[in-house]
């Protein structure tokens, strides 16, 4: 899960192109939103769409999206989960 979440981590930075912050200053567990890095809910649906086309995820309940977004850790979780084999 450790590579998944490096992947991840930068995967994030590139779709949002985020300038403020370096993939390596953040946390594995640290907040995306609000007191963490900061992101929006435009911020969120890149997230979706990057769920989607990257791994394949649809998400099937959009008020799961807090607790699947919440950190690179728990979206690294929910793909585990969840990603089509």
């Amino acid at each position: 899960m450790e590579e998944l979440m490096a992947t991840l981590k930068k995967e994030i930075f590139e779709q949002l192109n985020l300038q403020h912050v370096k993939p390596e200053d953040i946390a594995y567990d640290q907040p995306l939103f609000v007191e963490g890095l900061g992101l929006d809910s435009i911020d969120a649906l890149e997230l979706i769409v990057l769920l989607q086309q990257k791994y394949g995820i649809k998400l099937a309940n959009p008020a799961e999206g807090p607790k699947i977004f919440y950190s690179i850790k728990t979206m690294a979780e929910y793909i585990t989960a969840h990603k089509k084999q």
